[in-house]
């Protein structure tokens, strides 16, 4: 009985993990590096196993993180099941097709930069993976999991997912293991996220286990309470429209952009934002990702439920426009004043918002407002670390808006709330930290004391 790691080991992105038990191989997540150049590159090397050798493959959510590679898996051989959630189903159908079409579209643009700068014309560069290959991967996707409702996947092996409380249909994977009587129970923390939200349910509480392998993503520090995170959101709203300038909010189309448009609609009623604006939702996959928010209400909490039982939508609110068609998203850029602008992709490492931060960064009266985590080596860690200039398609723009980084919204839980999901799986024999980078892994096993603890590196491999 073995467990390796083959992504999100000494990094955040790219999680992959895969355990072997009396002769079936078993993937939790399969997801894209995200970042910098070098990430990216990554995503094209060989996985550490082979693709056709992996009987299940379990999804934790439908983050490209945790999702991005598994047409890549496909392609490479892979015939197996996929098991995750209803809700995840939908969301990883959006989000990996959306990454083909961007990808197929980033491999268009090299071509015709590579031939403008005279190079071959017989030269072809290839997106990584294609609309073609994404459509592909739907079809290994097979039973869907209920929350805290057992799966047998093979004789000893058995899977239950666990409410994750991170994003819609997220969970966390309890392992069930018996190997010539070696019994093992590991626990898969997939990505926590924070209790207390306004849309899903807490982190469910983890049974007991012999194993865990946990995200450590804010393993160092403890995040702004919710509340006067949300008055600092009013706050620069307000500051922002009075003084005639835009509000820019990179969003994750997944979760966050439901939840601020959640927090914008209460704004408006309660009175907490005092001027209309005109909001823009310009990110094709945060709008249709919203039209699948309202076909899962099994998944919120009771408040939220109560909301749609009563006939209000959480999600819609006065001056709100859905921009889908590219027309529309320039013609916003036309727009001086009195907007909130929220696009993807939430770390600016590609999207829509990367046009809107280049016409409205070095406005003075513009604000950025970051809701959520920033990788290194992404565009906006560069933004929030004070970079005075930034390049975007090509061209040095000055960082002149006020820039606002705004934790309290972050949809992973923190350090304080990771060690108290952690106390509830017992006395762990061993504790595995991924999905962190090094200041944040080796603050958490600080925390942790006297249990063995291991910090993965790529490809690494253990005997359970």
């Amino acid at each position: 009985m073995r467990i390796s790691f083959h992504g999100a080991a000494q990094g955040v992105t790219g999680s992959c993990h895969l355990v072997e038990c009396d002769g079936k191989r078993i993937l939790i997540d399969c997801g894209m590096y995200q970042g910098g150049h070098e990430l990216s590159e990554e995503n094209a090397r060989p996985f550490g196993f082979e693709p056709a050798d992996i009987d299940y493959l379990l999804l934790t959510h439908a983050h490209l993180d945790h999702c991005g590679r598994i047409p890549l898996l496909v392609k490479g051989g892979f015939r197996g099941e996929i098991i995750t959630t209803a809700a995840s189903v939908e969301l990883a159908r959006l989000v990996m097709l959306d990454a083909a079409g961007l990808q197929e579209e980033e491999a268009r643009y090299q071509m015709r930069k590579a031939r403008r700068h005279g190079g071959n014309h017989a030269i072809s560069i290839e997106p990584l993976y294609t609309t073609l290959d994404a459509l592909n991967s739907l079809d290994y996707f097979g039973r869907r999991a209920a929350y805290n409702k057992p799966l047998r996947l093979a004789g000893g092996i058995d899977v239950t997912f666990i409410d994750a409380g991170h994003i819609l249909g997220s969970a966390s994977i309890v392992l069930d293991l018996d190997e010539d009587g070696n019994r093992q129970r590991i626990l898969f923390s997939g990505d926590l996220g924070f209790p207390g939200r306004v849309i899903l349910r807490p982190p469910a509480r983890p049974p007991r286990v012999d194993t865990v392998v946990i995200e450590t993503t804010y393993g160092d520090r403890r995040h702004k309470q919710l509340e006067p995170s949300v008055r600092e959101l009013y706050d620069v709203i307000n500051r922002t429209i009075r003084r005639g300038g835009n509000v820019i909010i990179p969003t994750f189309a997944l979760e966050r952009a439901q939840e601020i448009l959640y927090f914008l609609r209460e704004g408006m009623e309660n009175g907490g934002i005092e001027y209309f604006a005109n909001v823009f939702l310009d990110s094709p996959m945060a709008i249709s990702a919203t039209q699948i928010f309202r076909r899962h209400p099994e998944c919120y909490n009771p408040e939220t439920r109560e909301l749609f039982d009563a006939g209000t939508d959480p999600f819609d609110l006065p001056g709100l426009h859905f921009t889908r068609e590219t027309a529309e998203s320039m013609a916003i850029n036309q727009i001086d004043g009195g907007a909130i602008i929220m696009a993807g992709s939430g770390m600016c490492t590609g999207g829509r918002i990367r046009h809107h931060l280049k016409h409205n960064l070095w406005r003075r009266q513009n604000s950025i407002v970051f809701v959520g985590y920033a990788a290194q080596g992404t565009l906006a860690r560069r933004i929030i670390d004070g970079a005075e200039r930034v390049r975007i398609f090509g061209e040095e723009i000055p960082v002149r808006a006020e820039v606002y980084t705004i934790g309290g919204f972050s949809a992973h839980a923190d350090q304080s709330a990771l060690l108290d999901w952690l106390r509830a799986a017992g006395r762990p024999a061993t504790t595995f930290l991924v999905h962190g980078e090094e200041k944040s892994l080796h603050a958490f096993a600080a925390k942790l004391g006297a249990n063995r603890v291991e910090i993965p590196s790529l490809h690494q491999r253990f005997t359970l």
